[in-house]
């Protein structure tokens, strides 16, 4: 196998060529966010592990710093009322044909948990101190928003963004949503997979189209510790209990040969792997998934109630690692793990759920 390294950025993540398969991180630049008479792939992109940084909450949600209620406006605003509002369009598209959906979501009922760790695997995330948590009961989609569930939202918004690629990483010219590997790749058989090549902005606006928001990344860890308390993964501290595979990360050596004995070289679908304790799917591994708060790896001691973060910054934060994950190079596929991304990025293991305050109506 042919490899060359070509940049890191601040340890973020590199890109390596193989033969005869290319991976590559896709980060851009993403201007627009407007209506357009037909839908459009968002994001041109590449693909790597791609650790990096951002933050912003979408719905109500009177905690959230004013900047990021703007920026979530400012998202929803492109639109038009129809796509917005949850009218009887979106009612009937959301109602019909439940079954097979994966937009379901499970109620988080409040508590304390024990929030980072005093034991880091990567320190210079900011992955400590640990520190006591109170969380208010909120609402956590079961699963990863799937390309069909997406694909759903461009329909009815004519969604369209346009994504240049950033400079310290290779692109995959054409690369989108729709085209996860390029202009020669499509999602047809993908379509129950986690939707990739979303920028922190166009989750904002499907999160605010579907009438919820981003979940904080408090809230996001004291979902992917399903209950448990001072846990590495979801379900516990073994990687594999009883020998069976419970997320889809890489597997051989790193990153010249992934022998995808969880079953995927690649995404898995959104419903593969046991759920964790409060049936969640997929909560570490499989795609990165974006939260509301901004960057920083400067954390207190103290005891917090609902935490959302520093109130502006320059990264957004993300959670769960995903399938190009590797302890030798990116152990982030835990808990209390955390990486960063400029919101207007977008790589082909980064991914979004949504959360919310109350139960949307159509999900009733």
């Amino acid at each position: 196998m042919a490899l060359s390294r070509l940049r890191g950025l601040g340890g973020r993540g590199f890109v390596f060529y193989f033969y005869p398969a290319l991976i590559v991180l896709s980060v851009g630049v993403s201007p627009t966010f407007a209506p357009s008479p037909s839908p459009q792939d968002i994001g041109a992109s590449s693909s790597g592990c791609g650790c990096t940084n951002r933050r912003d909450s979408v719905g109500h949600h009177p905690e959230t710093p004013s900047d990021s209620i703007s920026l979530a406006k400012q998202a929803a605003a492109k639109y038009s009322k129809e796509a917005n509002v949850l009218g009887q369009e979106m009612a009937e598209d959301y109602t019909s044909h439940l079954e097979g959906r994966t937009h379901q979501m499970v109620l988080i009922t409040g508590g304390v948990f024990t929030m980072g760790t005093d034991d880091p695997g990567i320190s210079q995330d900011g992955e400590g101190p640990a520190r006591k948590t109170h969380i208010k009961q909120f609402y956590m989609d079961t699963y990863e928003v799937a390309n069909a569930e997406f694909e759903r939202f461009v329909r009815a918004t004519s969604h369209s963004t346009e994504v240049a690629a950033a400079p310290w990483w290779l692109p995959v010219k054409g690369a989108s949503w729709k085209h996860p590997e390029g202009p020669d790749s499509n999602i047809t058989k993908r379509m129950d997979h986690p939707v990739v090549h979303v920028s922190w902005q166009n989750a904002v606006a499907y999160c605010t189209w579907a009438g919820k928001r981003l979940p904080t990344e408090a809230e996001w860890e004291y979902a992917c510790r399903g209950g448990l308390e001072n846990r590495i993964f979801p379900w516990g501290n073994k990687l594999q209990p009883k020998g069976q595979h419970y997320m889809n990360i890489w597997q051989g050596d790193f990153p010249h040969h992934n022998t995808a004995d969880d079953g995927y070289a690649s995404t898995a679908p959104v419903t593969a792997f046991p759920a964790n304790g409060y049936g969640l799917f997929n909560m570490v591994g499989n795609a990165w998934e974006w939260t509301s708060d901004w960057w920083t790896v400067h954390h207190t001691t103290d005891e917090l109630e609902n935490p959302i973060g520093p109130p502006s910054g320059t990264d957004k934060v993300k959670k769960g690692g995903s399938y190009m994950c590797h302890k030798s190079y990116c152990y982030r596929y835990r808990c209390a793990a955390r990486s960063q991304n400029t919101p207007d990025s977008s790589a082909s293991n980064l991914g979004f759920r949504c959360a919310a305050d109350v139960l949307p109506d159509y999900l009733r």
